[in-house]
């Protein structure tokens, strides 16, 4: 893993702290950041006559307590079903076929509404001891929740293999807030995540009213996911916070983030974020581009080993990265591979 690459600061003058030998890259990092300035003020007109699939307001229930866990996932299942048939009877196929699959899950929150939204939990976790809260990144929404999912299912299959006996354990995948668009405006700034770190906080209190007493609680937040986390985290009640393949935080350092988790990085390999340039800027009362990046020294993230995968990787059976991650959840963090 490497780690101390420069922030990517403009050059200062002829004889400034970069001095002549580093200009181009100066140059070329400033040029970058007018690119993601460019990118930020673009208006994706073609994205936005995009058809949406009809679906069926989210179902009304108080928020999720111990006693009443069975009838807000049965409500929301409920829910998830008849936005199935409403695609179905639209002709939304696809659409349909993926609400039918999550209608079977435990839901603590369903929207089939645009995109869509859904909170789903692995496990028992009104009795759990070790929580996994799990945060996407960029192109994440009913459509493509399986692949979410499908991370969310391999932690939770690991935790259940390595915890000690009587330790329980659950992982809620939080498809929470509207990602952006991988190629779209609003993945280069930390609009979208302004709106979502609300939604967060409030979800990590429900999780502490429904979980175990003192259980330790993890979030995981992978790539844009990890900007949405970054600033929720001020006082978030978390025991650990993990970026994973982040383009940066929009902090400056770990200790920036005013939390008391440990806080914690990774980038496989063969991450193509490594090349994501790792700059700044103020635009129109939002932030285009995150900052430093937090797997250097600068940052100073507690950095662990997460083999040679790539950006989808992190979660893959059998890697270096989804073994660390259990053993952060688990609260192992003195056998976590750096």
């Amino acid at each position: 893993m490497e780690q101390g690459r420069e922030r990517g600061t403009p050059d200062t003058g002829p004889d400034g702290p970069e001095g002549p030998a580093h200009r181009p890259a100066g140059r070329t990092r400033r040029g970058l950041l007018a690119l993601l300035v460019a990118a930020a003020v673009a208006v994706p007109l073609a994205g936005a006559a995009r058809p949406q699939a009809p679906a069926p307001p989210p179902a009304q229930v108080p928020p999720p307590a111990v006693a009443g866990l069975d009838a807000t996932y049965a409500a929301h299942r409920a829910n998830a079903a008849e936005a199935a048939r409403t695609a179905a009877d639209h002709g939304y196929r696809k659409r349909a076929t993926a609400e039918r699959r999550i209608a079977r899950g435990q839901l603590l929150h369903f929207d089939g509404r645009g995109a869509g939204l859904v909170t789903e939990v692995l496990g028992d976790l009104a009795h759990a001891d070790r929580v996994a809260v799990l945060v996407p990144g960029s192109d994440t929404g009913i459509d493509t929740y399986g692949r979410f999912r499908a991370t969310a299912l391999a932690l939770h299959q690991r935790l259940t293999r390595e915890a000690p006996t009587g330790v329980r354990t659950a992982v809620v995948a939080w498809l929470g807030y509207e990602t952006p668009g991988t190629l779209s405006p609003s993945v280069t700034t930390t609009g979208r995540a302004e709106e979502a770190a609300p939604e967060l906080r409030t979800f990590i209190g429900d999780v502490r009213a429904v979980a175990a007493p003192r259980a330790r609680v993890s979030l995981l937040c992978h790539s844009y996911g990890s900007v949405v986390c970054a600033r929720a985290a001020a006082g978030l009640d978390v025991d650990d916070l993990v970026f994973l393949g982040s383009p940066g935080t929009g902090s400056d350092t770990a200790s920036g983030l005013r939390t008391r988790a440990r806080v914690w990085a990774a980038r496989g390999a063969d991450d193509w974020v490594e090349h994501v340039p790792h700059l700044d800027a103020g635009l129109f009362g939002t932030t285009v581009g995150f900052g430093t990046d937090p797997v250097s020294e600068e940052y100073g993230a507690r950095v662990f080993a997460a083999g040679d995968g790539g950006h989808s990787d992190y979660f893959a059976p059998g890697s270096p990265s989804l073994a660390n991650l259990t053993r952060i959840v688990l609260g192992d963090t003195q056998e976590v591979t750096r």
